[in-house]
């Protein structure tokens, strides 16, 4: 036992940071952009109906070239080159995805190989649509604690591969694409506490089903994403010490524009707040909506308030410092 006792004082803690920020975020959305008039023609329905229910007017279609390691690869080295980062000095690749259907077990270390960060950790995290919040308080808790230098983080889906194009509860809805953020060290809380949770027994309804592909109970998970966002996003801007009036930005999962609306609401964000809509022209991209449309609001800067949700069923929040 003293033998023990006396290893345990062997060890050292590392030194750590007092905070995290978010240096730069960057995208890759693909090349071709797709209406929603071909894909009403094949749900037997028409393009007002798809506006009126989510709000999308078009999404990207990943081609067979821009497989997720491309997507994921090229929206880090942009983010990277955007922070002044070399790809040497990042110790850590983090990669929120739900849509992996290759043959090697994770996306991440293939991400670290195109980089040429190899020596980098690199892992994937499956949250579904809620794995970039979640990702990024895991890189938040890396980098304060020592663990890590700069940490790459990348949203990246092919949704195009796990939906039936055929199926009228999702095939209007998703789209493919990358969004990816740097994470390096700083002085202040730049990337406040995470709020999360889960409830498994709402797992079927955002489901695959035995040949891989996402079935979804649509009208329930609305009820329930509008049910929870409120509370979620309050006990996040309670945790992070501020209010809502003191939001620059609302950047929720684009799984909605419905959904997004409800929640501003309820929330009671004033005309200031710049809400994120960019669902409209790139549809829902699980784990890649939210660094996605975190670029697509450029000049945006201050707090903003991050809501993730959706398969597991899985939720978390929390309030950043915009880039």
């Amino acid at each position: 036992m003293l033998g023990l006792v006396a290893m345990a004082h062997l060890l050292q803690r590392r030194a750590g940071h007092p905070g995290s920020r978010i240096l730069s975020v960057a995208t890759y959305r693909p090349r071709t952009e797709v209406g929603n008039e071909p894909i009403a023609a094949l749900i037997d329905s028409s393009d007002e109906w798809i506006r009126r229910r989510c709000g999308i007017e078009s999404r990207r279609h990943a081609a067979p070239d821009e497989d997720l390691v491309t997507m994921a690869a090229t929206a880090a080295s942009k983010a990277l080159a955007d922070a002044g980062i070399d790809p040497r000095d990042v110790s850590a690749i983090l990669v929120a995805t739900m849509s992996h259907r290759g043959r090697a077990a994770t996306v991440a270390p293939m991400v670290a190989d195109a980089l040429g960060t190899s020596a980098a950790a690199a892992m994937d995290l499956g949250a579904a649509c809620a794995g970039f919040p979640y990702a990024l308080a895991t890189a938040d808790a890396l980098v304060r604690s020592g663990a890590a230098g700069y940490v790459v983080l990348v949203g990246a889906e092919r949704m195009t591969d796990i939906i039936d194009k055929h199926d009228r509860g999702t095939a209007f809805l998703f789209g493919d694409g990358a969004g990816a953020v740097v994470i390096g060290p700083a002085q202040t809380c730049g990337i406040g506490p995470v709020v999360w949770g889960s409830d498994g027994s709402g797992s079927k309804l955002l489901r695959y089903d035995e040949s891989g592909i996402l079935r979804m109970a649509g009208p329930e998970v609305f009820r329930w994403a509008t049910a929870i966002i409120p509370d979620l996003a309050m006990r996040a801007l309670d945790a992070a010490g501020i209010s809502a009036a003191d939001l620059a930005a609302f950047i929720p999962h684009q799984a909605n524009l419905r959904i997004t609306s409800v929640a501003a609401k309820a929330i009671g964000l004033g005309p200031h707040v710049q809400v994120a809509t960019d669902i409209t022209t790139n549809g829902n991209t699980g784990a890649a909506s939210i660094p996605q449309a975190m670029a697509a609001l450029p000049g945006t800067t201050g707090p903003a308030l991050l809501v993730g949700f959706g398969a597991g069923l899985s939720y978390a929040a929390q309030v950043v410092t915009l880039p």
